[in-house]
């Protein structure tokens, strides 16, 4: 492994990001892409919110290392308050606007925030700290500008919430060099160039746009693109083709909406980018042939962005995750040690990978108890093959016994979504009585189908073992907030409902 370069001793993240507005003034940082008209901020346009935005919260007596809870929606207001409170130093905690009011009362009783950014139909939680409206935070933007705090880059720059693998929302801190550390995507998965016009299909206040869709584009000094709230999933290959977008990210989910309908020549279009949960092989087929362009899959978590991928420079094979990006310090981790090839072990990051967390808020125990030596476990299964590509086996605690053998649920999920009537299904064993326990595909589709017809289209495509016992239609699969596929509450909800809890 080649080490990744260090960040420099006095760093700010929001510095970093913003770092070419004085080279690109006039260059459109961001679109806002509407049905007529788009929203265009330029890079000095960006930049002077960012920095009249720590002025304005440093005025109203916030210090740096104080935090800020964010309660705000999908708009500009987001990315720009988020900068603004790292450019100041000050510790920004984004959470999603759709949390209630006790769920986001719960937060901030654990990160004790200073003040609260919040926006009109949020639910706020009851909490002492002030708020701060959106008009107000829109009133910092014309400000003198701050200069940036800069300092250790392995001191905290900001907190996001991840369910992880018990569903419970764990605040994970980050330091500043966790965007030194994402310039290891820009060539191992985006192929990012500065000439890039990245659309993102998600919401400016989900983390996989915050960091994809916009931090990575304007570290390089490219320009992001953004759907206007409301924009339909159909809408989406339009603004493609109209906006002159070049590389394309979204969930797995919005790809496969997006070949439902009819897809138009999107010439300028290199390729797609997926991440935050498994792309089905069939998918990704399907997305090739109706636009000739590839889709490069990442793998990651919260605690770490992501860090194995495909790329353009060197695609993953088929039924892989891709490679470890260059510059990582990442292995596959088994009985204390890192696994030879070919070997199944846990995907585990190193602690010297400057992406990685800095911990779990106030959890030091729970931050150690992820940790063997120095590597921290993801709790996901992987194999790497000759060629260095790691084939994804699901999560530890998600794999299944069938017989005697190890079954991944997401083989068995990939087998099944290549039904024309099934649109996702996840798997997952479930006990049906005292002593037994099966495979069971839960699926959804636009109606129920046959138990033999899919039992018949799942043994052609998996070994005996690995076929599903029971199939279940429902009208969605469960998903945590980081929208990744929640098998443990099918399985339960399963089992109480038929007298095996």
């Amino acid at each position: 492994m080649t080490p990744f370069p260090t960040p420099p001793d006095s760093f700010n993240m929001a510095a970093h990001v913003l770092r070419h507005a004085a080279d690109l003034p006039d260059k459109i940082a961001l679109a806002v892409l509407g049905p007529a008209r788009a929203e265009r901020w330029s890079y000095s346009r960006l930049e002077a919110a960012v920095r009249g935005t720590a002025t304005g919260l440093l005025r109203v007596g916030l210090e740096p290392g104080d935090r800020l809870l964010m309660r705000l929606g999908n708009t500009p207001d987001f990315p720009v308050t988020y900068l603004g409170a790292i450019a100041a130093g000050i510790v920004p905690v984004p959470t999603s606007a759709q949390l209630t009011g006790p769920e986001a009362t719960k937060i901030a009783h654990e990160i004790a925030p200073k003040a609260i950014a919040a926006a009109d139909g949020v639910a706020l939680p009851d909490h002492p700290a002030p708020v701060l409206t959106t008009a107000e935070l829109r009133a910092f933007h014309d400000l003198p500008a701050a200069p940036y705090d800069l300092g250790d880059p392995h001191r905290p720059a900001y907190i996001i919430y991840t369910s992880g693998t018990s569903g419970q929302p764990r605040a994970v801190v980050h330091a500043h060099r966790a965007v030194w550390a994402r310039q290891m995507m820009w060539n191992g998965w985006y192929g990012l160039r500065d000439t890039d016009r990245l659309l993102h299909a998600g919401a400016f206040n989900w983390t996989y746009t915050l960091g994809t869709g916009l931090m990575d584009p304007w570290a390089i000094g490219a320009t992001a693109l953004i759907p206007a709230p409301g924009t339909e999933a159909r809408a989406l290959p339009l603004l493609l083709k109209r906006h002159d977008a070049t590389i394309f990210a979204a969930a797995p989910g919005v790809y496969r909406q997006l070949l439902r309908g009819d897809i138009p020549a999107m010439p300028r279009l290199r390729h797609g980018l997926s991440a935050g949960e498994k792309l089905p092989e069939e998918t990704r087929a399907r997305w090739q042939a109706a636009t000739g362009t590839e889709v490069h899959e990442a793998y990651g978590m919260s605690e770490c962005s992501t860090f194995i991928s495909g790329s353009p420079d060197h695609p993953a094979p088929a039924g892989t995750l891709g490679r470890i990006q260059p510059g990582r310090h990442v292995c596959l981790w088994a009985d204390g040690t890192p696994v030879a090839p070919g070997t199944p072990g846990v995907i585990a990051v190193h602690r010297d990978d400057p992406g990685l967390m800095l911990g779990y808020l106030d959890r030091p125990e729970e931050t150690a108890a992820r940790f063997e030596g120095d590597w921290f476990l993801t709790g996901d299964l992987g194999q790497e093959g000759p060629d260095g590509a790691i084939a994804y086996l699901g999560r530890n605690d998600d794999m299944m016994n069938a017989g005697g053998y190890r079954v991944s649920p997401v083989e068995v999920e990939e087998a099944l979504c290549q039904h024309p009537g099934i649109d996702e299904a996840a798997a997952c064993e479930v006990r049906v009585k005292a002593d037994t326990s099966v495979i069971a595909t839960f699926y959804t589709g636009p109606e129920a189908l046959p138990d033999e017809a899919l039992a018949a289209f799942a043994a052609e495509r998996l070994a005996r073992y690995k076929c599903p016992r029971l199939f279940v239609r429902v009208d969605a699969l469960p998903r945590g907030a980081n929208n990744k596929l929640l098998r443990k509450a099918l399985k339960t909800d399963w089992e109480t409902r038929n007298g095996q809890a």
